[in-house]
């Protein structure tokens, strides 16, 4: 594949001049737009494998002598893990987005998420080995080094996400950042179809039920993402600096104007529209992990379904979330992100309250609808996040800024809502769940009404922050 053409200078800074491949949305957007796609995938693959294997499998595996409700729960335990880990990610590769490059972090973001869960496929259990190594198993260090490499996945999609987006929204002509930015954001879609394929051909070839599945089965989707790690490196290694870093890169030349720490010359200038951004972020990870791997265990564990059911309705939902999440990102071009975002919201704040009653009908029909809508609602507020946030923070810090607001919503929406939904499951009635998830989407609506509009901000524009911070007084 060969690089991308970048803008020469003496046109308008992060613009294209006209004619080329960028400004007329030719080859070099696409390819842009691949970059960014299939490694968004990967990384999401990799980090959902473990979030479809947590609710199969992980709790016997790894916690072999609890109750099926506690191994449930210490399983998502691991799986939360990740969240705590991504803001530490967002602020340790936003540094070195901000200072060295996106291409260069991401290409690190990459291997590290790619070895870890390569690492976890070979990992033997608490009693019993892999592959024919430690037969007995390893006993209380199998669940340690699966929190390791668990924490290592968060860490590496803590980097990942921000620079994913900043690569496309970087190079978008200007009033295409919700077209151009949809490329990361299909990225969970895709990666969640092929997990879930995964998985469904491993269970169909080897069993529903089988101790094949539970000893070897499950591995193979972890240790496939090697393959997808070296195509991945080879689109990312394709792809040269986004236009706009170049520019940002000549002007900070002087000390003056070096950012030495961009964390904290983001907390500085925009810690309260990182604070607002990442509560409102929050619904976007508790809906989807509601619809992906909270839901694969309540209908496995709860509800009895098989896991191909479970698997194929997983395979279909994700084929409706791409096409949703693309036709959100592109309407927000014309509406604004905050109108398109904040109806997403609204509608959860009602649907979580029908969710659960719906799934305890007992009707696969019915749980196919659930998963279907569930990540649909998730689909139409993400697709646009991945402009909105870019277009809030300034090129200096903008990585950090943008991975550390949507990362924070990983932590109050995708780490703690499960934790606490598999204890109200265990102890409570599950429409307590669906409550509990509307309360986080109504609060993610205030926040997202908060904030100002972005579409139309300047990514080269020096007084963005000044500019943000204006909007907001204005409202």
């Amino acid at each position: 594949m060969s690089t991308i053409d970048l803008p020469s200078a003496g046109h308008e800074p992060g613009v294209p001049p006209r004619g080329t491949d960028a400004q007329s949305g030719g080859s070099s957007l696409r390819k842009v737009g691949a970059a960014s796609l299939l490694g968004t995938t990967i990384e999401y693959y990799d980090f959902f494998v473990y979030g479809t294997a947590a609710a199969l499998v992980f709790p016997t595996v790894f916690f072999p002598d609890v109750s099926p409700a506690m191994g449930t729960l210490a399983s998502f335990a691991t799986f939360g893990v990740a969240f705590f880990a991504r803001p530490v990610g967002s602020i340790l590769f936003g540094h070195f987005g901000d200072i060295i490059g996106r291409k260069r972090t991401l290409v690190w973001t990459l291997l590290i998420m790619g070895l870890s869960t390569v690492f976890i496929g070979f990992l033997p259990g608490y009693d019993s080995g892999a592959f024919g190594l430690f037969e007995n198993g390893i006993g209380f260090w199998g669940p340690v080094l699966l929190v390791a490499m668990r924490f290592l996945q968060g860490l590496a999609l803590g980097g990942e996400w921000a620079g994913a987006t900043l690569l496309t929204a970087e190079y978008a002509p200007p009033q295409q950042r919700g077209r151009m930015a949809v490329y990361p954001q299909l990225g969970p879609a895709c990666a969640f179809f092929l997990a879930s394929g995964t998985f469904f051909v491993v269970s169909l070839t080897v069993g529903d039920t089988s101790d094949t599945f539970i000893n070897y089965g499950w591995r193979f989707p972890f240790i496939a993402s090697l393959l997808l790690v070296i195509v991945g490196l080879w689109i990312r290694l394709s792809v040269q600096e986004t236009p706009v870093f170049k520019e940002h890169q000549r002007t900070r030349s002087t000390t003056s104007a070096r950012e030495k720490l961009p964390f904290a010359a983001a907390i500085r200038s925009q810690w309260r529209q990182i604070l607002i951004a990442g509560l409102a972020m929050s619904t976007v990870f508790t809906m989807f992990y509601t619809g992906s791997a909270f839901m694969t265990s309540y209908g496995s564990t709860t509800l009895g379904y098989s896991r191909t059911m479970i698997l194929g309705c997983g395979m279909i939902a994700a084929v409706v979330l791409g096409f949703v999440t693309a036709a959100a990102a592109i309407y927000s071009d014309r509406v604004g992100r905050k109108k398109v975002i904040a109806a997403a919201y609204a509608g959860t704040v009602v649907w979580s309250l029908i969710l659960y009653p719906l799934v305890d009908t007992g009707s696969p029909i019915a749980f196919l609808i659930a998963v279907v809508v569930t990540l649909s609602v998730y689909g139409v507020a993400n697709g646009p996040a991945g402009a909105l946030l870019p277009e809030m923070f300034e090129s200096r810090f903008r990585y950090t800024g943008a991975g550390l607001s949507y990362n924070l919503g990983g932590i109050f929406g995708g780490a703690i809502p499960p934790l606490i939904a598999a204890s109200i499951i265990a102890n409570h009635g599950s429409i307590w769940v669906g409550v509990l998830l509307s309360a986080i989407s109504a609060i993610s609506l205030l926040c997202v009404l908060a904030l100002p509009e972005t579409k139309d901000n300047d990514l080269n524009d020096k007084d963005l922050n000044s500019k943000v911070t204006e909007k907001a007084g204005h409202r």
